[in-house]
């Protein structure tokens, strides 16, 4: 007789089956010190992953509070309420074998829109010693191009005129600080936990450049009492798919509306920068350093740039997830040489990392043909992801006088998929803020200017001015419209790499 499957919440915890890890400890007796801003599948299975085996150690002061921060985010909110703040983290491995464990570290939910003063009194709470981030490389709202916060948003502006009804992460961040300087507490540590380089700096930049139009006054106190430590996160985790939730059910025997799937490896390296005090999730592999550049830039240049190369040529190529592209050895190659020539020329001396052991682990990653992740969701708001996985790649080594072919294809099979995404027969649906501009200017680029697409200043600056890296860009294009994106990579090595003089 087949077993029925368990729906997930406290109550049922105990009549999961055996194989299920449950939560050792009492949920009941955690007390929150972490508010945590963007509940979506990353943090859960990596923030939250590593509190929740700390929780398991027996601390008891480091819950988190989760915020729903935007109004798409009420499903998912719902979602987790109506579990008591449960799911389950199925980690998948590359041979098919799947593990499947309950976390309990997330013991609140707070959904922004609904209450944004409950989330406010949360952030400026006496027990919350720590706010962490993951609210995607948009979220930071900077100029790709210049690195600058950009004021006239009009979020931003709405903000500025409603500071009790906030909408954007700064506009509640100044007023939870504003409420801890008036009550005289303690500072706070604000922890980014996004794919950005020196992410911790950025948000302090984007912080202060917030308060200093809002609340002038609060500068000088952020400054003396507000940390912003760097980090390094790295796991694979694809959106959870209907397929994974019917897995749990069938396999595990766990009714789970919201779990979700992620690969076994698992990196986080902080900056040891907190100044009221931190969990030690160094005691379950995490690591805290004192300069996380080398470790982070050497993770987004190859892990996210690799997505980046992964992302829009295999898509053009009729794929729809990593590990099929992977599987093809012209796509595999490519992001392999991609890596190899273009990317790892620049990267800093990594201490305790052997880069060629870490690119054939990455590789390996990358092929794992159950995790699904997919090609449509790592190359989603590529308007924020490519001016920090891609573009920093391109200027180091123009810089050097290194004429960049794979780098020039892949932004070249971007314009091309914008080109086509519209077209009755494709009607892609392209997840980006800057949709827009790119369609228009990529589609600008067939028939007006060629260099239209490259020339949107927001994302690639004075990119299009490089006179080599143009042609490529061009010969490219020409080729992917022409010929069709395989034959485009096919043919890549035909010509001697040269040296721009």
């Amino acid at each position: 007789m087949e077993q029925k499957a368990v729906k997930l919440n406290v109550e049922n915890l105990s009549s999961l089956p055996k194989a299920v890890k449950v939560p050792g400890y009492d949920r009941s007796k955690i007390k929150t010190g972490i508010v945590h801003v963007g509940i979506g599948g990353f943090h859960r299975a990596h923030q939250a992953f590593y509190t929740d085996q700390l929780l398991e150690l027996g601390v008891t002061d480091w819950g988190i509070c989760g915020i729903a921060l935007l109004q798409h985010d009420k499903k998912i909110y719902d979602t987790l309420v109506g579990q008591n703040g449960l799911y389950t983290l199925m980690i998948t491995e590359a041979d098919g074998t799947r593990t499947a464990r309950v976390i309990g570290s997330v013991t609140e939910y707070l959904f922004a829109p609904e209450n944004p003063n409950a989330v406010i009194e949360k952030m400026a709470h006496p027990d919350t010693k720590i706010i962490t981030l993951t609210i995607t490389e948009g979220g930071y709202n900077f100029n790709p191009a210049t690195g600058k916060f950009m004021a006239d948003n009009p979020a931003i502006q709405t903000d500025l005129k409603n500071p009790d009804r906030p909408a954007t992460i700064f506009g509640y961040l100044a007023q939870a600080l504003k409420r801890r300087k008036q009550r005289g507490l303690q500072g706070i540590t604000l922890q980014s936990c996004d794919n950005i380089q020196q992410n911790g700096a950025v948000a302090k930049e984007m912080l202060l450049a917030y308060i200093a139009l809002a609340e002038p006054e609060l500068l000088n106190w952020v400054n003396e009492n507000v940390s912003f430590p760097n980090a390094m996160v790295d796991r694979i985790t694809p959106v959870t798919s209907p397929e994974a939730i019917a897995e749990l059910q069938d396999q595990f025997q766990v009714e789970d509306a919201w779990p979700v799937v992620c690969e076994p490896f698992c990196q986080w390296i902080i900056e040891d920068d907190f100044v009221n005090g931190r969990p030690d999730w160094n005691l379950v592999g995490a690591q805290f350093v004192k300069d996380v550049h080398p470790y982070e830039k050497m993770k987004i240049r190859l892990v996210n740039g690799g997505h980046v190369a992964l992302g829009f040529t295999g898509f053009l190529n009729g794929y729809h997830f990593v590990d099929e592209t992977m599987a093809d050895p012209l796509f595999f190659n490519f992001v392999h040489d991609f890596l190899d020539q273009e990317v790892t020329p620049i990267l800093d001396e990594v201490p305790g990392i052997d880069i060629k052991a870490y690119k054939k682990i990455l590789m390996q990653r990358f092929a794992n043909p159950y995790i699904k992740d997919q090609l449509a969701r790592i190359f989603s708001e590529s308007s924020a992801k490519i001016p920090k996985f891609l573009l920093p790649t391109i200027q180091e080594q123009l810089a050097k006088g290194v004429t960049l072919k794979k780098a020039a294809l892949i932004l070249a099979a971007w314009c091309h998929y914008l080109e086509i995404a519209g077209l009755p027969a494709n009607n892609f649906d392209v997840q980006d803020d800057m949709k827009k501009t790119l369609v228009k200017e990529a589609s600008a680029s067939v028939q007006e200017d060629p260099l239209a697409f490259l020339k949107i200043k927001p994302i690639f600056g004075d990119l299009a001015a490089s006179e080599n890296f143009s042609a490529q860009y061009l010969f490219f294009l020409n080729i992917i419209r022409k010929e069709g994106i395989a034959k485009a990579i096919s043919g890549i090595d035909g010509e001697k790499q040269v040296t721009a003089n």
